[in-house]
């Protein structure tokens, strides 16, 4: 008898003492938001070999798993790794070695900003981007005068914040041998009084870029990284860059192979015909840090700078309609064969002449094919009877473009046309998902401008008084969603990212307050603790 007592007691000994699975990571005492199916909330999880093994309660990780790296969140939030689903990644980075005009008053601020970085780095060419009229007292387009004064034998090409015009100086204009004569389809050439402005819009920009000297290996190294420092600070870890060619693309792959480049690229392939033909005869490259399986195509140009295509002429500028930057034939072309690939199709497209355009091709090719996620770029104005055409194409837009627009956008559309304009909560009952980004540089890269742009629809200091057109708002669910797991859906990766849930990569953030509880006036104040990518810090 005495034995079998001590039998009872030594298994009971060894069921209690079950030995523990190992896990690289284990993280407890949080406040997760998984942005599961369920929208569901968790403690803790364990992380092995990049991936997420289990969620759960704090007590049953630490009761299962063992870890030599355990992390208390300390009551802390923790989100997915936030996903930008319209960007542009390499331009940020190379942006940071061009004049920042972001945020200019005037004309002469410019001016005064491209002396101040002449000065000190006595370059050769000068590149800089951020400049928009609109926010200057003059709003029209600026002048080329003081440039050629100031710079006449240093060629500048200065690009509005939108990225659909540029400004430069004679000297710049001479190596495209632009002249008052100088034609281009889907672009204009800006003429006054019969003499050429310095102002080149969409497509016309290529009459200078083209002989614009070409950046090195070496530049376009440490654009990304540096990119991907200001990235990574802000709690993104996919970025969906939004047109990259070949070179770009393989100097991409090449970084992440070797470990220099951690960040998650979906890149979408700009369009050439030579781009178009490469990547459908070489198919789809997916690895765990790079997906290429899209086209990116321009309908249009921008709203600010009246290149957006509309059906009716802008309200502020007569018989102007905008510009059509890619010809139909060759877009409805492409797209009958990128429909007949494997591959995605996504299409800038602002005005509602554009929008019209892309969607009936778009449902044209797609009629009888399930499941292919085209999408439209900021699909920003619509027409009330063509939200119907979105219930096949995935709207992806950018929240901070309604309140960084709405201080002029009703005056090139006028009081009807508007409401039909950054129509988010529209765009997501039409679809049934969005995916959100914030279009950087052309905005600020923080995607809690992005996430508070989206709920609030204010700008910083709380204009408009209840929202700008606020029963197109999202809800905080919705947002999370957006920049989580229907950006990884648009991305066909939604199996692999987006939500914390087992067998999914380790991506995650830990934020300073609780994004889904703040007072909605501190939501641009948060901040990411710490970034995590495959489940390590970075």
């Amino acid at each position: 008898m005495k034995k079998l007592s001590i039998l009872i007691i030594l298994f009971a000994v060894f069921s209690c003492s079950e030995e523990k699975k190992q896990a690289d990571s284990i993280v407890f005492n949080a406040n997760i938001y998984t942005v599961n199916d369920a929208f569901g909330k968790a403690e803790a999880f364990a992380i092995k070999d990049g991936k997420f093994i289990e969620v759960g309660s704090s007590e049953r990780i630490k009761s299962t798993y063992n870890s030599e790296n355990i992390i208390d969140a300390n009551g802390k939030t923790i989100v997915p790794g936030l996903i930008d689903a319209h960007c542009h990644f390499l331009g940020l980075g190379f942006n940071q070695y061009a004049v920042d005009l972001v945020g200019t008053k005037s004309f002469e601020d410019v001016v005064k900003r491209v002396s101040t970085f002449q000065n000190k780095n006595q370059a050769p060419y000068i590149t800089g981007r951020g400049w928009d009229q609109n926010d200057w007292e003059e709003k029209e387009f600026p002048k080329k005068t003081l440039l050629d004064k100031l710079f006449p034998n240093t060629p500048i090409a200065l690009t509005r914040i939108d990225g659909h015009a540029i400004l430069c100086n004679q000297a710049a204009l001479d190596l495209g041998k632009v002249t008052v004569d100088s034609k281009v389809e889907g672009g204009e050439v800006v003429i006054e009084n019969g003499e050429l402005t310095g102002v080149l819009v969409d497509n016309a920009e290529g009459l200078v870029w083209q002989h614009w000297p070409e950046s090195t290996r070496e530049d376009a190294v440490k654009a990304l990284l540096a990119a991907q420092e200001i990235c990574f600070d802000l709690g993104l870890t996919t970025v969906d860059d939004a047109g990259l060619d070949q070179q770009s693309i393989e100097l991409i792959d090449s970084l992440q192979q070797t470990g220099d480049l951690k960040m998650r690229v979906y890149a979408m392939v700009s369009y050439t015909p030579e781009n178009l033909d490469y990547y459908i005869n070489k198919g789809i490259t997916k690895t765990d840090r790079l997906n290429v399986r899209s086209f990116k195509f321009y309908a249009d140009g921008a709203l600010g700078s009246r290149g957006a295509m509309l059906r009716e002429p802008y309200s502020d500028k007569d018989n102007h309609f905008g510009l059509l930057v890619t010809d139909l034939k060759t877009f409805n072309r492409s797209a009958q064969k990128i429909s007949n690939s494997e591959f995605q199709m996504n299409t800038h497209a602002i005005g509602d002449s554009a929008n019209h355009a892309v969607l009936r091709t778009y449902n044209k090719v797609l009629a009888g094919k399930t499941d292919r996620r085209w999408r439209v770029e900021h699909a920003q104005v619509v027409s009330p009877e063509d939200f119907d055409l979105y219930k096949n194409v995935m709207p992806s837009i950018q929240p901070t473009h309604a309140t960084s627009d709405m201080y002029w956008a009703e005056d090139r559309l006028g009081s009807e046309r508007i409401k039909g304009a950054y129509a988010y909560k529209d765009l997501l009952d039409a679809y049934g998902k969005v995916a959100l980004g914030t279009d950087f540089p052309v905005e600020q890269v923080s995607p809690f401008l992005t996430f508070y742009a989206a709920v609030a629809r204010q700008d910083l200091e709380q204009y408009p008084e209840g929202g700008f057109q606020k029963e197109n708002g999202l809800t905080r669910e919705e947002t999370l969603k957006g920049m989580t797991i229907w950006a990884a859906y648009s991305n066909f990766e939604e199996h692999e990212k987006g939500s914390i849930e087992t067998g999914k990569f380790a991506d995650f953030i830990i934020l300073d307050q609780d994004i889904m509880t703040v007072e909605q006036s501190e939501i641009p104040k948060i901040k990411v603790e710490k970034t995590f990518v495959g489940g390590e810090e970075q």
